[in-house]
């Protein structure tokens, strides 16, 4: 079977039709930069940009940041805050001309690290991280996933998560890939006094980086990059839409 996967992030919103059987990417994948402001109008319009670049006929999955309840999305953590409350699902598939199916993006990125990638075939409790513009996290309990955890948004040391461990903020800070992996390190501590996980993903356009800094982390469960890397958010939004 055939999807069309739409990853929605704060700097770019890209998608490929993806093969659902194999988590292999069919065409080379499509890349427009987010609107600014990213207001639903604009990025519904960027979104049937993307079907259209296309010429795409089936199944459609969107993945964007924030927990997502029956379609609607109840927060705008890196998106404009008009977001709030819409049902993206439905502003989408009249977009569109065709239904389109939505999830949260690290719950996609989950679905497919898990189906296709690092977490294939673990049991027990495994968590990905996806670190970009904010902190992204899904939860798997052998192999089911819990849905729309915001495991970024927990405090560490008085600040939100997204403003001690995001690859923005490594950027913003100038900080060494070591100095990055330290915080990253005690972020994952954190969760693991929350959740005890027994495998921890970490995803994002930063999983390629991951020797450079995950050297620095320090945890009691095993932690890996994610094998799909930035792919991996299209490939689950793929998934969500079959």
């Amino acid at each position: 079977m055939e999807a069309l996967g739409i990853d929605i992030g704060g700097s770019g919103m890209k998608g490929a039709i993806v093969d659902t059987s194999t988590g292999v990417l069919l065409k080379e994948r499509y890349r427009v930069e987010t609107p600014h402001p990213a207001t639903p109008e604009a990025m519904a319009e960027v979104v049937k940009n993307i079907v259209e670049h296309f010429v795409w006929r089936g199944p459609i999955g969107c993945a964007m940041p924030g927990p997502i309840k029956n379609g609607r999305l109840m927060t705008a953590n890196n998106i404009h805050k008009s977001w709030v409350g819409v049902e993206a699902a439905t502003l989408y598939s009249n977009a569109c001309g065709q239904k389109v199916t939505v999830i949260n993006d690290a719950d996609a990125a989950g679905l497919a690290e898990v189906k296709f990638g690092a977490g294939k075939d673990q049991n027990g409790v495994v968590v990905l991280i996806t670190l970009g513009t904010g902190i992204g996290s899904a939860l798997f309990v052998d192999g089911r996933l819990v849905p729309n955890t915001e495991l970024g948004q927990i405090e560490v040391r008085g600040k939100n998560a997204e403003r001690r461990a995001s690859a923005r903020i490594r950027k913003e800070k100038d900080w060494s890939w070591k100095e990055w992996g330290e915080a990253v390190g005690e972020y994952l501590a954190m969760i693991e006094q929350l959740i005890w996980p027994d495998l921890i993903i970490i995803g994002g356009g930063v999983s390629k980086n991951a020797e450079k800094f995950l050297r620095a982390v320090k945890t009691r469960a095993t932690v890996v990059a994610a094998q799909l890397r930035n792919d991996a958010g299209m490939i689950g939004a793929a998934l969500s839409a079959m």
